[in-house]
């Protein structure tokens, strides 16, 4: 007799033809088998997770891969705002597993293909000279930039909309956080700043980046762009942003954190 109180093992297939990734029309939700006629698409697959009764997969489509019916294929950038939290990190997780597994498949030292780790650690090996190669992840930092009662905003020439955002940029090695952010601030604004705050992170999947978000206040310097990164940056009144990030993303989080806070110090009458 079967305890009512079981419950059956979760499957789930998270399935990318490049960046887009496999949901379905009604709520986006994931399929939990692989379709019959996407197996002739199918390149290659890894296991995302397999504990508490739950079993993930992930796999890449070839490019000409067509969706079943109730399907459709959806950039995974435009799901930010269409899924919760726990299911981008997951389709977040899947998509970086996918892509180190396509930019390690030999060897970085001796060029000889990789084959799975013989103890199942997410780790490719190689045969030869037995270097293994792990996921790695761009440590990132973002920052909210005040000054009295405006926050600092920024559009990257690679904006293609009239959206500002914060400063942000790639820890370089051998830097700590606050060098990574006194650095990447000064080079796009010419700002200096002080009394940097953590805030929070966020894993970015594009392709493979944690975003670490900080808030800090002006403490010296006129604006100056760094114009190859930058097209434009301004101090904007809290209640007078322009376009900013879809919900979901930490720049928003930050800038929406920041923006309360800048409303209960300088309340408008």
């Amino acid at each position: 007799m079967t305890s009512s109180n079981i419950q059956p093992e979760l499957t789930l297939w998270l399935l990318f033809k490049g960046q887009e990734l496999l949901v379905s029309y009604e709520d986006f939700s994931f399929p939990s088998q692989l379709d019959g006629n996407l197996e002739s698409y199918l390149q290659y697959k890894h296991l995302v997770i397999q504990d508490d009764g739950q079993t993930i997969y992930t796999a890449k489509l070839s490019d000409d891969a067509l969706a079943p019916d109730g399907y459709q294929f959806k950039h995974l950038r435009s799901l930010l705002t269409c899924i919760n939290s726990d299911q981008f990190s997951l389709a977040g997780t899947a998509s970086q597993i996918l892509e180190w597994a396509h930019s390690h498949r030999f060897c970085s030292r001796c060029g000889t293909a990789t084959v799975p780790h013989p103890q199942g650690e997410r780790a490719l090996v190689c045969p030869s000279c037995q270097y293994s190669q792990y996921p790695r992840i761009n440590p990132c930092i973002i920052v909210a930039i005040t000054k009295d009662d405006r926050i600092l905003l920024a559009r990257a020439q690679r904006f293609n909309r009239p959206m500002y955002s914060l400063l942000a940029g790639f820890v370089e090695a051998g830097e700590t956080l606050e060098q990574a952010v006194a650095r990447e601030v000064f080079e796009e604004s010419g700002v200096q700043v002080k009394n940097l705050r953590y805030f929070g992170s966020q894993s970015w999947p594009f392709p493979n980046n944690l975003m670490l978000a900080f808030q800090a206040e002006w403490v010296g310097g006129d604006i100056v762009l760094q114009e190859e990164e930058i097209m434009d940056a301004q101090f904007f009144p809290y209640d007078d942003l322009p376009e900013i990030p879809p919900a979901g993303s930490i720049a928003t989080q930050v800038i929406n954190a920041t923006v309360a806070e800048l409303a209960q110090r300088y309340p408008r009458i």
